[in-house]
């Protein structure tokens, strides 16, 4: 095995570590973005409900 290919083997593997950290990072902001997506529609429905609890109770 010559210098070259041994340089070769270790750049495949740390290309291959570095792109798994980078898909991780990219799937942990990603789900982050959904959640906050689900928490902004479930806290404006919340709130609407809560607003016409209160609503009703004037009137």
């Amino acid at each position: 095995m010559t210098k070259n290919s041994v340089w070769t083997i270790i750049g495949v593997i740390a290309a291959a570590v570095i792109a798994w950290w980078i898909v991780n990072v990219i799937f942990s902001v990603l789900w982050f973005i959904v959640k906050l997506g689900v928490v902004a529609v479930v806290a404006v429905i919340v709130f609407f409900v809560l607003r016409s609890l209160f609503r009703g109770d004037r009137g």
